[in-house]
């Protein structure tokens, strides 16, 4: 669910808590809409939360090649045990 539908879920339970007076048997609407207001909230806290990490761009490390040591003793051993 994104944002939207989260903001729609604050809007059907506000709507239900504060503008209605239905009454139905078993079933409390303005609990319901806290409920719904609620789900809203938090699922509004979290998109808000993923989408601020996916905001977050870490420059790239530049790579840094070293070339390999060439040390040449005139036909030894190239650990330096064989001069």
């Amino acid at each position: 669910m994104g944002l939207g539908g989260c903001i729609i879920l604050i809007a059907v339970g506000a709507i239900l808590t504060f503008a209605t007076d239905w009454h139905m048997q078993g079933v409390d609407l303005h609990i319901v809409g806290v409920i719904l207001m609620a789900v809203g909230l938090i699922g509004t806290a979290t998109f808000s939360g993923i989408a601020r990490r996916r905001r977050i761009v870490v420059p790239p490390t530049p790579v840094v090649e070293e070339e390999p040591h060439h040390h040449h003793h005139g036909g030894g051993y190239s650990d330096g045990y064989g001069v």
